[in-house]
């Protein structure tokens, strides 16, 4: 499998503390997208173009030629580089960075289980995520059944545009979905995201008629859902399935923008921002008025920062 990272100590994807195995690939095309390592299933380099200090340890070391200095030009060829990471074990200042390594599923527990304990003291556990765990289903349900069998707490946060046959594929041995709904509307979610809505829905209620687990999550973007109709309408699908934990609003931030360009990615959508504190505000008051528990990290209804 091909994964962008292993983080251990996570207190942000599921309960307890985690850890979480980040996928590298994904099947949707979020416009707002700020994970570009995870949106490709292949090893790539990010060449962060600021942090090089010109020592030259790269062109010495890649046997491919990917790097070279042209009339005092630094470049860096990516139809040339196979993403090997060979030039970033030299690159003292990380201007070279990987963006993705292979690991088996031994690999993979090795680190998973050397927290169980944490695990146990905390009712943590691993939580798969990415990218999207489901393109790999495979080595995802893996790791699931390895967890299970280690008796260790399992969650898999996944945007459920899968045929339900991936979707029942691992229901048996995951304890927590944790599933975006990013908008209502099918056609303005192909629209920013490349996939209609329609089989996430089916999926969302074919997992609530079957009782599992879920945490439903919507990322909030200024000029795509951040508005009370649009905020309202999933509250209202929400509050229609059963065994939803809590609705989660997230709101955007356009932290991924430099790592398009360290990818030589074109940012899908420059003019996306994050909503102001107030409007976060008023859009969780008006999904808690659907009588469901709705969570927004630092965000009060009244518009101000918590505490």
């Amino acid at each position: 499998m091909i994964v962008s990272n292993v983080q251990r100590f996570s207190v942000h994807d599921g309960p307890g503390i985690r850890t979480t195995v980040f996928f590298k690939g994904c099947n949707l095309r979020c416009e707002w997208c700020h994970n570009p390592e995870a949106l490709l299933p292949d090893r790539q380099m990010h060449f962060f173009a600021d942090r090089c200090i010109g020592c030259g340890a790269c062109l010495d070391e890649c046997s491919r030629h990917a790097h070279r200095v042209t009339d005092g030009d630094r470049q860096f060829d990516r139809t040339l580089c196979t993403a090997c990471g060979s030039c970033a074990n030299v690159c003292y200042p990380k201007a070279m960075v990987p963006a993705g390594r292979e690991m088996t599923v031994d690999e993979v527990m090795k680190e998973i289980v050397a927290d169980k304990d944490f695990y146990e003291s905390s009712d943590g556990g691993v939580t798969l995520s990415g990218g999207e765990p489901l393109t790999q289903l495979e080595s995802a349900l893996a790791i699931l059944t390895a967890c299970k069998a280690d008796r260790i707490h399992t969650a898999i946060e996944t945007n459920l545009a899968w045929p339900w046959s991936h979707v029942a594929a691992i229901v048996p041995w995951t304890d927590l979905f944790m599933v975006d709904v990013k908008l209502m509307d099918a056609s303005a979610h192909e629209r920013w995201t490349g996939t209609s809505n329609e089989q996430i829905l089916a999926n969302a209620r074919r997992l609530s008629a079957e009782g599992i687990p879920m945490i439903v999550r919507t990322p909030v973007v200024t000029g795509v859902n951040a508005t009370a109709d649009q905020i309202g309408r999933i509250a209202d699908f929400v509050a229609s399935l059963g065994n939803v934990l809590y609705y989660e609003l997230l709101p955007y931030h356009p932290l991924g923008t430099g790592k398009y360009a360290a990818l030589g990615m074109d940012r899908p959508a420059k003019e996306l921002d994050r909503p102001a504190n107030g409007e976060m505000g008023r859009l969780l008051a008006e999904a808690r008025e659907r009588g469901i528990e709705v969570r927004c990290a630092g965000v009060r209804t009244d518009g101000e920062d918590d505490e």
